[in-house]
């Protein structure tokens, strides 16, 4: 359910079609000695063009979920489809960037995001085109030969990003990357993200453990319950689209969504 009209709609204009739809999923992760119900009838559905962030205590199936909806785990019970289909494999389609950006240590940043491309057979000329303009997107310019030891946490972060981005995906999920760097590059990092989700226009669901970074990225916010993951409540904060940290902060309307997400969380320390 969504709270009350103080978290007034917001977000970029969206088409009237689900580009994910999750219903009534539950997961459970059997052994030989015990069975785990890890997420239990959750249903979700995100639209074209939004940024939605999934908080929850740690454990409580949230990346699970995200690995469900790319196809690289497969539900016990219930469906998900993207772009209208069934998930019954890992998706090529999604962009997914990863708790750790795992770039090879012998190639350059260029090198690092043309990865993707060689991957996927995609056609050279266009590929590095691509390359060079997120790139650019990203502030990495000047770095492009630069190796991965050469770069600060959130460069490698951002060359990761590159590279979840090479093949222009409609979708991009994103497992807390963000959750390693130190509190002022995740700010900055934070900034980035809302501008290239701006730019491109691409759907986003990421996962996280920041009260904050929830508020700040999400178009709408889906707080999930301890294990079994449930959803709990939908906020939807009605900040604007552009957001700059400073003053999104002190927002009134940030303050209330941040309050209420940690009410449900049940716990004021959870932000970083």
């Amino acid at each position: 359910m969504t709270t009350a009209a103080a978290l007034e709609a917001s977000g970029p204009a969206v088409d009237t079609e689900p580009i994910i739809e999750v219903s009534n999923l539950s997961m459970r992760f059997r052994s030989k000695r015990s069975e785990t119900l890890a997420l239990d009838d959750v249903s979700l559905s995100v639209m074209p063009g939004e940024f939605v962030t999934i908080a929850g205590p740690s454990g409580c199936g949230k990346s699970t979920l995200l690995k469900i909806i790319a196809g690289l785990t497969l539900v016990t019970d219930g469906e998900v489809r993207l772009y209208g289909e069934r998930v019954t494999r890992p998706q090529r389609e999604i962009g997914f960037a990863f708790q750790r950006s795992a770039l090879l240590e012998w190639r350059g940043v260029r090198k690092n995001i043309l990865l993707q491309a060689e991957m996927r057979g995609m056609d050279r000329r266009h590929a590095e085109e691509r390359a060079e303009h997120l790139i650019e997107l990203t502030g990495l310019t000047g770095f492009e030969k630069a190796l991965p030891h050469e770069l600060s946490g959130g460069m490698q972060q951002r060359v990761a990003l590159c590279r979840a981005l090479l093949h222009e995906p409609r979708v991009l999920l994103m497992d807390e990357p963000f959750g390693a760097l130190d509190a002022l590059t995740r700010e900055q990092m934070n900034i980035e993200m809302n501008r290239i989700w701006r730019e491109t226009g691409t759907t986003v669901v990421l996962v996280t453990h920041s009260v904050p970074e929830a508020v700040f990225l999400g178009s709408r916010i889906v707080v999930m319950s301890p294990r079994p993951g449930r959803i709990v409540e939908t906020l939807v904060p009605g900040l604007p689209d552009e957001r700059e940290y400073s003053t999104t902060l002190t927002d009134p309307r940030f303050t209330t969504a941040a309050e209420r997400l940690r009410d449900l969380l049940g716990a004021s320390h959870v932000a970083e």
